[in-house]
C-alpha cells in the first residue's frame, strides 16, 4: 500500500510466552475483520495499534503518517470496546463530546459534533442519560460515535458485539454494517465470530500463534480455508495432501480421495458435511470415495444433526437429518460406512 491513505502496518510484540509478528493493510473505506482461536494475537494487535502495548518492532502508518512514536491519546485513533468504557460519571452526550475536546474543540462546537452522531446513530433521546441507564445495544451505539466524533482515520473495534444477546445483536450488526458502510477510513474488526465477519469486512485476515495464516475475501476464506480452523468456522472438512491424476493422497499416504479436479502437486481438499452420505452397510455401486469410519459424537447443528467420524483412515463431519440418525440407528462408538462423490470435491492449492 502506498502512503497515499489507509492503513499500512508491520506489528512486532514480544512476550514471555508469544510473540505476533503481523503485516497489515486497510485501504480507505475497507473494513479488515480479524480472525483465529483464542490465543492467537488478534486483541494483542488491536491494541498495537492502538499504542496500548508496547511494540519490540515494525511501524503503524495511517494515511502516510507515522504513528508508532506517539502516545494513544494523540494517534488520532477511534476504538470500541469490548466493554464499551463509556464514562459512567459523564452523559452519553458529554461521554461523545470528549474526543473533540481532547482535539481542542470548543465545548459547544464538541457538543454540536456530539448531538450530530448521537443523531446518526439513532440514540438522540439518550443525550442526557448516564451510561448506567442504557442497554447494551444502545451503550454499544453510544461507543460507536464516541470513536467516530474525532474523524479517525483509523477505526479499531474489538469485539463490538460480543455483549450483547442474540436478539439485539442481530439489530446492532446491521446498524454497524450502514455505518461502517459510510466510514470513510480504514477499520480494523477483532472478532470470534465468523458471521460477523463474514457480514461486517471486506477482508478477513486469519491469525494463529501470532502469525498470518490466511487473507482473502470472506467468499475466498470460506471457499478455500487453508487451516483446520478456518476449515472449522466455515463448516468443511480440510484435508492437506498431494495430487496426480485426479487422485489425491492424504498425509503418509494411507488414505487417498478421488477427485475431479486436474491439479497436480501440493494442494487441500475440501467437502461440505452435507455432501457425506452415511451408510448402515456397504452401499451397493461402490463410490469412488468410500471408507469405513466410527461414530465419535453426534450434535443438533441447527435443523440437523451433525455427526463426527473418526478414522482411520481420517476424521470427517457429516450433516444429516434426524429421520437419518434414526434410520440409521446411530450412536456415539458404532462403525458406519461414509462416501461423498468426486464430484463434490474441491481441489486447491497448498
Amino acid at each position: 500500500m502506498s502512503d497515499a491513505g489507509g492503513l499500512d502496518a508491520r506489528l512486532v510484540v514480544r512476550r514471555a510466552a508469544f510473540d505476533l509478528d503481523l503485516a497489515l493493510t486497510a485501504a480507505p473505506g475497507e473494513v479488515v475483520a480479524l480472525l483465529g482461536p483464542n490465543g492467537a494475537g488478534k486483541s494483542t494487535a488491536l491494541r498495537a495499534l492502538a499504542g496500548l502495548v508496547p511494540m519490540a518492532g515494525g511501524h503503524v502508518r495511517v494515511d502516510g503518517d507515522d504513528l508508532r512514536p506517539l502516545p494513544p491519546d494523540r494517534r488520532g485513533i477511534g476504538m470500541v470496546f469490548q466493554d464499551y468504557l463509556l464514562f459512567p460519571h459523564l452523559s452519553v452526550l458529554e461521554n461523545v463530546a470528549f474526543g473533540p475536546r481532547c482535539q481542542g474543540a470548543g465545548r459547544r462546537a464538541a457538543r454540536r459534533a456530539a448531538a450530530e452522531w448521537l443523531e446518526r446513530v439513532g440514540i438522540a433521546e439518550y443525550a442526557s442519560a448516564r451510561p448506567r441507564a442504557l442497554s447494551g445495544g444502545q451503550a454499544q451505539r453510544v461507543a460507536l460515535a464516541r470513536a467516530l466524533a474525532v474523524d479517525p482515520g483509523l477505526l479499531l473495534l474489538d469485539e463490538p458485539l460480543a455483549a450483547l444477546d442474540a436478539h439485539t445483536k442481530l439489530e446492532i450488526r446491521a446498524a454497524l454494517r450502514r455505518h461502517l458502510a459510510g466510514f470513510a477510513g480504514a477499520a480494523v474488526l477483532v472478532t470470534h465470530d465468523p458471521l460477523d465477519a463474514m457480514v461486517l469486512a471486506d477482508r478477513i485476515v486469519v491469525i494463529e500463534h501470532g502469525r498470518l495464516v490466511q487473507d482473502g475475501t470472506p467468499a475466498d476464506v470460506a471457499r478455500r480455508p487453508r487451516t483446520d480452523y478456518v476449515a472449522r468456522l466455515v463448516g468443511l472438512n480440510l484435508y492437506r495432501g498431494r495430487a496426480e491424476a485426479g487422485i489425491v493422497t492424504i498425509g503418509d499416504g494411507a488414505a487417498t480421495l478421488d477427485s475431479v479436479d486436474s491439479l497436480e502437486g501440493e494442494v487441500f481438499l475440501a467437502f461440505a458435511p452435507s455432501s457425506v452420505a452415511l451408510y448402515r452397510t456397504r452401499p451397493d455401486g461402490s463410490p469412488r470415495n468410500l471408507w469405513r469410519a466410527r461414530v465419535a459424537a453426534i450434535e443438533r447443528h441447527g435443523d440437523r444433526v451433525r455427526v463426527r467420524l473418526a478414522g482411520p483412515p481420517f476424521d470427517a463431519v457429516a450433516d444429516v437429518t434426524p429421520a437419518s440418525v434414526a434410520e440409521l440407528q446411530l450412536s456415539e462408538g458404532s462403525p458406519i460406512w461414509a462416501a461423498v462423490k468426486a464430484t463434490e470435491t474441491h481441489v486447491y492449492p497448498a
